[in-house]
C-alpha cells in the first residue's frame, strides 16, 4: 500500500516548543511574499513560446543535476534516463526513464532534492502519496496529464508561483532572441513579474574551455569588433553588456576556477591576450588571464552599473568520461579549497572602496565564511556575501552559513537568497526552504535574548524579498 504524502507545518522549524512557535510566527510573516529569482539556469524559450511542457521526466529529471548524478552515483547510466550527450538524446521511453527514477527514491533521503520533490510533487501537482516503484505509473500520467492543461503552461506557473523577477544566465555568444521575444509578445506588460538575463562571459574568458576558439569567431560575428585585437576584444564585451541590459539583465556571472583577480599593466594586459588567442597559453598563463579579466569586468561594473556575480572554486568535469560522452553541467563539479583574502586584493585595491560596485562573493569553501568571506564582506562596501550555494544549498547548509558569517558581516552584507537552478518547478520548493531556515535561525536569536521579534520579523522578511532587489538593483 502507498505511504501518504504530507508535508508537515513545522518542518525545518527548531525542536524546542518555545523556538519553534517563534519560528511560526516568523515563517507566517514571509511565506507569501513574492519569489525574487535574480540568478539562475532556466530556459528563456519556456517563457518565449508558452509551449506546454512535454512529459514529469522531460521536466523534472532531465534538467535537474541534483537528481541525475545521485543516480548516477549508484549506477545507474545517464543514458538510462534520456539525458542528452554528445550524440544527441537516446532512444529512451520517458515512462521508463520515471520508472528508474522512481525505484531509487530511497537514495534522496535526507537530501535537500526530497524536500524540494516532495514540496513540488504536494504544492504543484496535488500528489497525496509519495513516489516509489508502486506509484511511479500514477506519477508520470498524473504530471504529465497536468502539464497538457493551460494552467500548467510556462506562463501561467510563473505566476501562480508568484514570481516577482526570474532571471536567466546566457552566454555572451546567445543571440538573446528568447528575451527578445519575451518582450514582443507583450505578455509581461501590466504585470508584476519579469523574466530578464545575465551575462556569462566565460566561454570567451576562459582560454582552457573547450569551446574558446570558436566563441571568440562567434563573439566578432556578432559584436563586429577585432576580437583578437586587446581593444577590439574588450569593446565587444562592453556591446554585450549593453545588448543584455537593454534586455533586462543587472547582473553578470562568472564561474572561475579559482578566486584568482589581476591588475596587470596595459602592455603585460595585452601580451597576454596575444597569447591567449593564439592558443598557446599554459594553464598558469590561463589562469593569469581569468584573473585579469576579473578586474576589467569589475572596470566595467562600476561603468555600467551590472552587478557582478563570483561562483569559484569548482573542479568543473572532473569525470572525463563523463565530459567526453555528456559534456558540461552533468553533475561531475567537485568543490575545491578556495583563498580569498590575497586571490581578491588586487581587484579590491583597485574598485573594493567603490561604492558603485557590487561583487557578490559565492564559495563552495564552508572553511572561508567565517575566516576569510565574512570578514572582507564585512569591511569592504563592494562586497556582499551569495547565500549558500549549490552543494550547501540545503538545510544544514544555509544554517551554518548564517552561524559563521552573521556575527561579522551581519544579515546586510548579505543578499538573501536566489535559488540557481535548471529545475523551474523547484523554484517556490526553494525559497520555501530558505525562508523556513532563516526563521528557524532567526527564532533561535530571539529565544536567546538576542534580538527582538519585531527585529526578527523585519529581517526575515528582507532576507526573502528586499534584500535580492537591492543587492540586484531591481
Amino acid at each position: 500500500m502507498a505511504r501518504p504524502l504530507v508535508l508537515h507545518e513545522d518542518r525545518l522549524f527548531p525542536a524546542d516548543p518555545g523556538a519553534r512557535a517563534i519560528a511560526r510566527r516568523l515563517y507566517q510573516s514571509v511565506r507569501d511574499l513574492p519569489i525574487i529569482s535574480p540568478h539562475g539556469h532556466t530556459d528563456p524559450s519556456w517563457f518565449a513560446t508558452d509551449a506546454p511542457f512535454a512529459n514529469a521526466t522531460d521536466l523534472l529529471l532531465v534538467p535537474d543535476h541534483y537528481l541525475f548524478r545521485m543516480l548516477y552515483s549508484q549506477g545507474v547510466s545517464l543514458e538510462s534516463l534520456g539525458i542528452p550527450g554528445r550524440q544527441g538524446r537516446p532512444a529512451v521511453d520517458p515512462r521508463e526513464a520515471w520508472r528508474i527514477f522512481a525505484s531509487h527514491q530511497h537514495l534522496f533521503r535526507g537530501t535537500p532534492s526530497s524536500l524540494w520533490l516532495d514540496h513540488t510533487f504536494a504544492t504543484v501537482f496535488g500528489l497525496d502519496v509519495r513516489l516509489g516503484p508502486d506509484t511511479a505509473d500514477h506519477y508520470y500520467d498524473t504530471i504529465t496529464a497536468k502539464l497538457a492543461e493551460t494552467d500548467f503552461r510556462p506562463r501561467a506557473l510563473f505566476d501562480r508561483f508568484r514570481i516577482e523577477l526570474l532571471a536567466t544566465t546566457e552566454s555572451p555568444v546567445d543571440t538573446l532572441a528568447h528575451h527578445e521575444a519575451i518582450r514582443a509578445s507583450g505578455w509581461e506588460s501590466g504585470r508584476a513579474g519579469r523574466v530578464v538575463t545575465a551575462y556569462r562571459p566565460d566561454p570567451v574568458i576562459d582560454p582552457e574551455h573547450e569551446a574558446f576558439q570558436a566563441s571568440l569567431a562567434r563573439f566578432a560575428e556578432v559584436t563586429g569588433e577585432d576580437v583578437h585585437s586587446w581593444d577590439g576584444y574588450l569593446a565587444a564585451h562592453r556591446k554585450r553588456r549593453a545588448d543584455f541590459a537593454r534586455v533586462g539583465a543587472t547582473s553578470t556571472d562568472h564561474g572561475h576556477p579559482t578566486a584568482l583577480t589581476a591588475d596587470l599593466p596595459r602592455a603585460e594586459a595585452e601580451a597576454l591576450f596575444r597569447t591567449v588567442v593564439s592558443g598557446k597559453a599554459t594553464p598558469a598563463e590561463a589562469e593569469l588571464f581569468r584573473a585579469q579579466m576579473l578586474t576589467e569586468m569589475a572596470a566595467m561594473s562600476v561603468e555600467d552599473g551590472l552587478v557582478m556575480q563570483l561562483h569559484p572554486g569548482s573542479f568543473r568535469n572532473h569525470n572525463p568520461l563523463l565530459f567526453q560522452g555528456y559534456g558540461r553541467d552533468k553533475g561531475a563539479d567537485i568543490p575545491t579549497p578556495t583563498d580569498y583574502v590575497r586571490s581578491l586584493k588586487p581587484l579590491l585595491d583597485r574598485f573594493g572602496n567603490d561604492k558603485r560596485l557590487t561583487l557578490i562573493l559565492f564559495t563552495l569553501d564552508e572553511t572561508s565564511y567565517a575566516r576569510e568571506l565574512a570578514p572582507l564582506a564585512g569591511h569592504y562596501p563592494a562586497l556582499r556575501l551569495g547565500p549558500a550555494w549549490w552543494f550547501h544549498d540545503s538545510p544544514e547548509g544555509m544554517l551554518r552559513f548564517r552561524e559563521m558569517t552573521t556575527e561579522t558581516a551581519g544579515f546586510y552584507n548579505t543578499v538573501g537568497f536566489n535559488d540557481d537552478t535548471r529545475a523551474f518547478l523547484s523554484i517556490p520548493a526553494r525559497h520555501d526552504v530558505a525562508r523556513r531556515v532563516d526563521c528557524a535561525y532567526l527564532a533561535k536569536l530571539v529565544a536567546e535574548h538576542r534580538l527582538d521579534e519585531e527585529d526578527a520579523q523585519q529581517v526575515a522578511a528582507d532576507l526573502a524579498y528586499a534584500l535580492p532587489k537591492r543587492a540586484y538593483k531591481l
